[in-house]
């Protein structure tokens, strides 16, 4: 079994750039307080440290 990281929007992603956006979109998260659970990958880990200040982690 993998490990998996449990991620939650807490803040918007209106009026930050398309890269931000398009960050949030790959990782499922659509709408504010939104949680997906994803697969612990040094990818997915990459793309959470990209939005973090958007993003709670738990």
């Amino acid at each position: 079994m993998t490990e998996t990281i449990k991620v939650t929007l807490v803040k918007s992603g209106i009026g930050k750039n398309k890269k931000i956006r398009q960050t949030l979109r790959g990782l499922g998260l659509t709408k504010l307080n939104k949680s997906v659970e994803l697969n612990n990958t040094p990818a997915i880990r990459g793309m959470i440290q990209k939005v973090s200040f958007l993003v709670k982690v738990g």
